[in-house]
C-alpha cells in the first residue's frame, strides 16, 4: 500500500511537470486581447480621427501611418514599429481612415508577463523536483528497510546455516516483503538443528556402545591371552608352542582392530575439506563483526595485511568463539589486534567468569568441558574443533584466563 502511494505521488508530479511545461510553451495563446474592445478601439479611432482626446483609453496603443509613422501613442513604453511590434507578439490591427489603412499596434506586455510567468515557472518546476527528490528518497528509504536490509540478513543467515551455525535465530519481521519466507527460513533452521542435535546424539549413542563393546571384548580376549601365555610357558611340544604364539598374535590383532573401530567414531567429525586462500584482514574484520550478532564487541581495527585462510571455516572459528562468549559469559567482548612476526594475533576477551586453572588445558580436547558449563547445552567440541580448522590453516588458536574473564587468542599466518 505505501509503494503505491508513493508511485502515485511520482507520476502525478511528472504528470503537472509536463502540463505546466505545455502551458508555458504555448501561452501566447492567453495572451491575446478582448476581440470585441479591440473592435470598439477601432471603431471609436476611426469615429474620432484626428481628435484623439476622445480616443479610448483602454490598452495602450500606437497609430502608425501608412509610411510607418507614429501618428498617436499613449505610452512610450510600446513597439514603435511593426517589427518591434512582431517580436514582441503585440496585437496588429488595420484601421481605415478616410480610404487609407493605417496600422494600430496594441502592447500586450507579452514581455513583462512572460518574465512573470517564467519565474512562477521556475518556482513551480523547483517545488515539483523537490516533491521528486523526497519521494524518490522515501521510497528508496522504504526499499531499503523493508526489502534490501530483510534480503541481506537473509542471505547472511543463509551462509551462517551453510557453515553450520545453526544456534542463530532469524529475527522475524512479519511486516516486510519476506516476513512469510523469514519465519520460514527459521523453521528451516530450527529443523536442520533438531535434525544436527539428532545426529550428534546418535554419533554419541555410538561411541557408548563401541566403547562398551571394546571394554567387553578386551576383557575375554585379554584371558585368552593370559592363558595362551602361560600355557606356552608350561608346554614342551614344539608343536604346541607354536599354536599358543598363533593364538597370541591373533589375540594382538583383535585388539588392535577393536580399537580402531573405537577411534573411527571420532575421526568422522574432523574430515572437513579446508581450501585457505589468501584474504585482507579487512575480510577478517567482517568475519568478526559477522560473527558478533548481538554487537557486544568494542570498536576495533585489524592491522592492514593479508592472511592464509579458509572464509567459510575461519567463520566458523569465529562463530564459535562468540557463541561460546554469549552462552557462558554473556559480557562485553573487547578485541583487539596485533602484528607479531609472521602473524596477525587477534585477541578475543569477555569478562565472564575465570576458567579453573586446572581445565585450561582440556578445553583443548575432544568432549571436553569446563565446570562453568553445568546444565547448558553443549558437546564440548566447539574449541577443539575450531583449534583443529586454525592448525590446518597453518595458524593457530590458544586459550588465556584473564582477571576476570576468558580470552581466546587467533594467529593468522601472514603471507
Amino acid at each position: 500500500m505505501k509503494k503505491r502511494v508513493l508511485f502515485f505521488i511520482i507520476l502525478i508530479t511528472f504528470v503537472i511537470e509536463m502540463l505546466v511545461t505545455l502551458f508555458f510553451l504555448n501561452q501566447n495563446a492567453f495572451y491575446k486581447n478582448d476581440s470585441v474592445k479591440i473592435n470598439e478601439l477601432v471603431k471609436g479611432i476611426e469615429y474620432n480621427y484626428p481628435n484623439d482626446d476622445n480616443y479610448p483609453k483602454y490598452y495602450n496603443y500606437i497609430i502608425l501611418d501608412e509610411y510607418e509613422n507614429v501618428i498617436y501613442k499613449r505610452n512610450d513604453n510600446i513597439s514603435m514599429s511593426l517589427n518591434e511590434a512582431y517580436k514582441n507578439k503585440d496585437t496588429i490591427v488595420d484601421l481605415n481612415i478616410n480610404n487609407k489603412i493605417y496600422k494600430l499596434i496594441i502592447d500586450n506586455d507579452f514581455n513583462i508577463v512572460m518574465s512573470h510567468n517564467r519565474k512562477a515557472y521556475l518556482s513551480l518546476i523547483t517545488i515539483i523536483s523537490i516533491i521528486q527528490l523526497l519521494a524518490f528518497i522515501i521510497y528508496y528509504i522504504y526499499n531499503y528497510i523493508y526489502i534490501i536490509r530483510p534480503f541481506k540478513k537473509m542471505k547472511e543467515f543463509a551462509n551462517r546455516v551453510s557453515s553450520g551455525n545453526l544456534d542463530i535465530p532469524l529475527k522475524m519481521d512479519k511486516n516486510n516483503n519476506f516476513g512469510a519466507f523469514t519465519e520460514s527460513f527459521d523453521i528451516m533452521r530450527h529443523e536442520i538443528k533438531t535434525a544436527r542435535k539428532r545426529e550428534k546424539e546418535a554419533i554419541e549413542a555410538k561411541k557408548e556402545l563401541v566403547a562398551k563393546l571394546s571394554h567387553d571384548i578386551k576383557s575375554p580376549i585379554a584371558s585368552i591371552k593370559s592363558s595362551s601365555e602361560l600355557g606356552l610357558e608350561l608346554t614342551k611340544d614344539d608343536k604346541v608352542s607354536k599354536q599358543f604364539n598363533n593364538i597370541n598374535q591373533k589375540s594382538d590383532q583383535i585388539n588392535t582392530l577393536i580399537t580402531n573401530l573405537f577411534n573411527s567414531t571420532l575421526e568422522e567429525m574432523e574430515k572437513l575439506e579446508i581450501n585457505p586462500t589468501r584474504i585482507s584482514s579487512n575480510v577478517v574484520k567482517e568475519l568478526i563483526q559477522n560473527a558478533d550478532y548481538q554487537n557486544k564487541s568494542n570498536k576495533f581495527n585489524i592491522d592492514k595485511c593479508e592472511v592464509y585462510a579458509d572464509l567459510l571455516r575461519l567463520q566458523q572459528v569465529f562463530d564459535n568463539i562468540y557463541f561460546n562468549s554469549y552462552k557462558y559469559a554473556d559480557t562485553k567482548i573487547e578485541v583487539k589486534s596485533k602484528i607479531e612476526e609472521d602473524y596477525l594475533v587477534i585477541r578475543i576477551k569477555d569478562f565472564g567468569d575465570s576458567i579453573k586453572d586446572e581445565e585450561m588445558p582440556l578445553l583443548l580436547e575432544k568432549f571436553k568441558r569446563g565446570s562453568n558449563t553445568k546444565n547448558k547445552d553443549g558437546v564440548g567440541l566447539g574449541l577443539y574443533i575450531s583449534k583443529e580448522f586454525m592448525n590446518q590453516m597453518n595458524g593457530d588458536l590458544e586459550i588465556e584466563n584473564d582477571n576476570p574473564g576468558f580470552v581466546v587468542i587467533i594467529k593468522l599466518r601472514i603471507i
